[in-house]
């Protein structure tokens, strides 16, 4: 599922930051680990920032990204980092301009989400994984 989040990057992380500079729509790739009856999220962050490394970043076709309601502008999925936090979390936002306010976009087609999945664990195999923890 693709949801609006207040993505924190790890590169902001880093320099001290909690919270995100902007709210973007992120893919949630995984759902582990209950704590406190709550689940644990990890999302990855949607961009329209080529990356510098086509390794880095899954490119989302235009159909789509038309699909999910996003913007025309190229885009890409970053799978080299993520954000962990507790389901549900106050960095949800609304999509922008939805009547009533919803926090997804929608999902990502099974065959795409594969990909991304195994990106990301090729990202982690290779040590290139970076992962951002969230606090309420």
């Amino acid at each position: 599922m693709v949801i609006s989040y207040s993505y924190l990057w790890e590169w902001e992380h880093r320099r001290g930051a909690e919270d995100g500079r902007k709210d973007r729509p992120c893919a949630i790739v995984a759902a582990h680990q209950v704590i406190e009856g709550r689940e644990v999220i990890t999302v990855v962050p949607i961009t329209h920032t080529p990356p510098t490394d086509a390794a880095d970043a899954v490119e989302i076709p235009a159909a789509l990204k038309a699909h999910l309601g996003l913007d025309g502008a190229r885009s890409w999925i970053v799978v080299t980092e993520t954000n962990d936090f507790l389901w549900p979390t106050p960095d949800l936002r609304p999509v922008p301009g939805s009547k009533p306010p919803r926090f997804e976009y929608g999902m990502l087609p099974p065959k795409f989400f594969t990909h991304i999945r195994e990106r990301i664990l090729q990202a982690h195999l290779h040590r290139k994984l970076k992962t951002v923890p969230r606090t309420e």
